[in-house]
């Protein structure tokens, strides 16, 4: 399975130019990151307030005071920093540069001397530091500073807060392992696996490796080091929520190379998966792959909404059993089709199978982009599938449930993650092998890459999303071969390929269209996929949407919004008698293309006022208009439908 290595092209290399997502990497850049930076300052009008700063000040003996927020409030600064580092590989500012290392100067005053971080412990609790690893997220504290300072390393050649986090992770072997004197544990929330091999491959380092295979071989282990802490400390809680004790909530119901199913909080199992995925590559090993492959099929066949989300209830945030995908209840974090999409892409640089990149590509344009606004200053933590406003005002079972995006939160974890994500995701779009430049996502640009010690250059033209023809054209010094592998969407039944405008024939390999051949530069190639409207359907075990379709158009899952149709959108039916249109609309929510069609509703004017009555249909056509769901919940308050009655 090892056969072939493949690299993430870094940011540095890759240049978007792409009229759909060139507006998101702005937005992030000109609007969430200044107004995130507000809201960690607590300076957003009627927000939460996040404490943020406050807090590392406070650690840093700036200011006196009390900390505020979550045990792991640090987290929200970290992120926002890993964002600013994408931002300024690509796009230098010296103004954020300068603010971000203000920031910097904040988290290092507010380090201890053994290299201890964590603005919690050390103001609230500081004699309780790694006392209670299974809720009070220390580690996965860690773990995002970690990653901010590796991004923020590679894009600036800064090195203080890499210093920082070398010295911190440096007390964190020091502290954990299967030495004698040392904790044998391993956090509640993972996430210092992952960031551990981002230390290791900025540092060169492989004491961090080891911890991270240290962390992901002892989980779930006995004796039961969840149980042994929680004796010493009297059995004392941080949150009193009883999931929290389960051992599947936290993936230790097993080791980790036992477990074939993904089971308890849908964030912190995918950012263990994208550990163990690291793991295997750096390792080579085909034990911890094979589990890895399980984890993700479990997950794609039997756990996955159609939208790329994850995480069927707000009971814990979690997977439930397969097939359990509720609509209206769901809870879907933003975070969670992040973590998947980082589990994908770790997967893909193991081996280049379509399968990791169509649901890559699933979650980003459904799931990640409704969690934020169209103007970048409001976001969704949970992202249904359904939505009756009235019912999340007033049902208890549907509170974590709401009709319009929030200005912030006190657990703010999704939107700087949304912001980190947008503003690396050129390094999504291809990887490389020795001879071989895959292209996973279609987004407009140029990408430079060096092949067997030859400089290629990829230049990608396209209307993708809304568009299926993808246009490419190759710059070469001289005439080189090499193969250029295109990947072929599992929503696309039928497509063509032309190399300087003639049909050629292609070997589809794994879910990719590869075509070898000596390059001259200016070669052309033209990629078609077909993208038609598709009525989806579910597995009949999904019993939620027994009779009822999605509408699909390419990337997209579209939904039904109150805005653009009759309330009481559970009441329209598709039919099979009419077709459905698609168009662009360059006016409706930033330009779209739209779907419209006939449809039928319950006729209520017709219907007996009785809450029950005899069976009788009365209907009346309609007409009907769909948007991309990840656009939902930018006009008016009303409801919303992703899954309809169709006969």
């Amino acid at each position: 399975m090892f056969d072939k290595t493949y690299y993430e092209v870094s940011l540095k290399k890759v240049r978007i130019e792409d009229e759909f997502w060139s507006r998101y990497v702005k937005l992030i850049e000109t609007v969430a990151i200044p107004y995130q930076w507000d809201a960690l300052n607590n300076r957003i009008e009627d927000a939460e307030p996040s404490y943020c700063t406050q807090n590392f000040k406070i650690a840093g003996g700036e200011h006196s005071g009390s900390f505020h927020g979550f045990v792991f409030q640090d987290t929200d600064l970290s992120k926002w920093l890993e964002a600013i580092a994408y931002m300024l590989e690509i796009h230098p500012n010296e103004q954020w540069e300068k603010i971000a290392d203000e920031a910097i100067e904040l988290i290092e005053k507010a380090q201890q001397e053994s290299g201890y971080l964590n603005t919690y412990f050390t103001i609230k609790e500081p004699g309780a530091k790694w006392t209670n690893l299974r809720e009070c997220h220390e580690l996965y504290t860690a773990g995002h500073l970690i990653e901010a300072a590796t991004a923020y390393y590679k894009a600036t050649g800064k090195d203080k807060i890499l210093k920082v986090v070398c010295k911190l992770a440096d007390h964190i072997d020091e502290t954990f392992g299967i030495e004698e004197g040392k904790i044998h544990g391993y956090d509640g929330h993972q996430e210092i696996e992952l960031a551990l091999v981002k230390l290791y491959e900025v540092t060169g380092e492989i004491r961090y490796l080891n911890l991270s295979q240290y962390f992901i071989d002892a989980r779930g282990t006995e004796p039961y080091y969840f149980d042994i802490e929680s004796e010493k400390r009297g059995y004392t809680k941080h949150f009193e929520d009883d999931f929290m004790y389960k051992k599947d909530y936290n993936q230790t119901h097993l080791p980790v190379r036992q477990q074939t199913e993904a089971v308890g909080h849908a964030v912190r199992a995918v950012y263990m998966y994208s550990a163990m995925a690291d793991l295997a590559s750096k390792m080579k090993d085909q034990e911890l792959l094979e589990t890895c492959k399980t984890l993700w099929n479990n997950i794609i066949t039997k756990k996955l909404y159609i939208t790329g989300s994850i995480g069927s209830t707000s009971y814990g945030e979690a997977f439930t059993f397969d097939y359990d995908l509720p609509n209206d209840t769901n809870y879907s974090e933003t975070c969670a089709s992040i973590g998947l999409i980082f589990f994908a892409h770790r997967m893909l640089k193991i081996e280049a199978n379509a399968t990791y990149a169509d649901e890559m590509e699933r979650a980003l344009y459904n799931t990640v982009l409704s969690g934020m606004s169209l103007d970048g200053k409001s976001f969704f933590y949970v992202n249904p599938l359904e939505v009756w406003p009235e019912a999340c005002e007033h049902s208890p079972i549907k509170a974590h449930v709401k009709a319009a995006r929030q200005k912030w939160f006190g657990c703010a974890c999704c939107p700087p993650n949304v912001a980190r994500l947008l503003m690396s995701i050129g390094a999504y779009i291809y990887t490389v092998s020795e001879n071989e430049i895959y292209t996973h996502l279609y987004i407009s640009g140029r990408v430079d890459v060096e092949l067997q010690g030859h400089k290629i250059g990829l230049i990608q033209k396209s209307n993708y999303p809304w568009s299926g023809v993808i246009n490419f054209e190759v710059e070469v010094e001289a005439t080189k071969q090499f193969s250029l592998a295109l990947r072929i969407p599992g929503w696309c039944k039928s497509h063509t390929v032309m190399v300087n405008n003639k049909p050629v024939q292609v070997s589809i390999k794994r879910g990719y269209a590869f075509i070898n051949r000596e390059w001259e530069n200016h070669d052309t190639i033209t990629l078609e996929l077909m993208m038609p409207i598709e009525l989806m359907q579910a597995n009949p075990r999904v019993r939620e949407n027994a009779g009822k379709v999605a509408i699909q158009r390419g990337p997209m899952i579209y939904c039904l919004e109150e805005a653009d149709n009759v309330p009481n959108l559970s009441t329209i039916t598709l039919s099979s008698e009419f077709d459905l249109t698609a168009s662009y609309n360059e006016n409706l929510l930033s330009g779209i293309v739209e779907i419209k069609g006939t449809g039928y509703t319950v006729d209520e004017a017709e219907s007996n006022s009785l809450l029950y009555n005899s069976y009788q249909l009365k209907e009346k056509p309609i007409e009907i208009k769909a948007v991309p769901y990840c656009m939902w919940g930018n006009r008016e308050h009303g409801e919303m439908l992703t899954w309809i009655r169709y006969k």
